[in-house]
């Protein structure tokens, strides 16, 4: 993929600092099922009105969550904390098992699922092969919210979590003749490639998905980062630490060769000494930083150096989902 190298500003007059360039991947930041998520909350909290309770942070991004706090969401790790006062509850971006709405339906409570639709594609994948009779294969990260969720969408036993090429080798299903594999949809693109292909080598008939679950919106910034990591010498992600896809884009930035890469939430959290004497800056957010913490990073440089910013762009997304029916305009009327 051909990246377009397009200036945002032009080039400054002598200040006295030392001049800096910006390369600003394209795309980054917000995907549409984080935008969904978060439209969820604030559309929730105009309707039913403060509090609106939500299980776990909805996004990984500590910024949007305190944003959503100080409107009126109230964040919660367990259905046992939110009161049977008839305030909604809302199910985070990254999906949850089904017990929870079980749960939540026993006690009566209203509940309203702001799961990314790719996350819920991943959900439907690993039903149907489950009743199908197969054994289903999770290529993702242990504890991650999303795949506790997807493992809780099948009977205990029927799905097995797969992390690395080790755990493949260790691997002796019952028939391994009748398996499928899905995986997390925040991971690295190219890690996930060389364990699908062990999983394909040691299970010829394995069964996958028609398309691949990795969401368009980690492989695009994967890409971006992938055209800018190598014209820098330093890239900054953006985003929280807790953040899967932000971690992914580091991790990308690394291997092919940035010799600096950090993850920073604020500008306050930069480590400058590591920076004295860069001439290039890379710059990413993940899908769930706002833009907002972009521009911060960027004032930041800004006063210590003479910047330019231009952004190299290597797809356009335009990528919208609806939110959920109960929600929409015409529903909630």
């Amino acid at each position: 993929m051909t990246a377009d190298i397009a200036p945002l500003a032009p080039a400054q007059g002598t200040t006295g600092k030392p001049p800096l360039e910006i390369l600003l991947c394209a795309p980054r930041g917000f995907c549409a099922g984080v935008v969904r998520a978060i439209d969820v909350v604030e559309r929730a909290l105009a309707l039913y009105g403060p509090p609106v309770y939500v299980r776990h942070e909805i996004v990984h991004n500590k910024y949007v969550v305190e944003s959503l706090k100080r409107k009126g969401a109230v964040f919660v790790r367990e259905l046992d904390e939110v009161p049977d006062s008839g305030a909604p509850v809302i199910f985070s971006a990254h999906g949850v098992a089904k017990t929870v709405p079980a749960n939540a339906d026993s006690r009566g409570l209203t509940t309203i699922d702001a799961t990314c639709p790719l996350v819920t594609k991943v959900h439907r994948e690993a039903e149907i092969h489950h009743k199908r009779g197969r054994h289903v294969l999770l290529v993702g990260h242990s504890g991650h919210p999303e795949v506790v969720g997807t493992m809780g969408q099948l009977p205990k036993g029927s799905i097995t979590l797969v992390e690395d090429l080790d755990q493949i080798q260790a691997l002796t299903p019952e028939n391994p003749d009748n398996l499928a594999w899905v995986t997390q949809t925040t991971l690295s693109v190219d890690d996930t490639r060389h364990i699908v292909e062990a999983l394909k080598k040691k299970f010829p008939n394995i069964t996958g998905p028609h398309k691949d679950d990795i969401c368009y919106a980690t492989t695009n910034r994967q890409e971006a980062v992938k055209q800018v990591a190598p014209l820098v010498d330093a890239l900054i992600v953006v985003g929280s630490s807790n953040s899967s896809n932000s971690q992914r884009l580091r991790e990308v930035a690394e291997r092919v060769g940035c010799p600096i890469t950090r993850l920073v939430l604020r500008a306050e959290e930069i480590d400058w000494p590591a920076f004295e004497g860069i001439r290039k800056l890379g710059l990413t957010a993940g899908a769930s930083a706002p833009e907002v913490l972009v521009e911060e990073i960027i004032e930041a440089f800004a006063a210590r150096y003479d910047v330019i910013v231009d952004t190299v762009s290597t797809v356009v997304e335009d990528m919208v989902f609806p939110l959920p029916r109960e929600l929409r305009s015409e529903a909630a009327e």
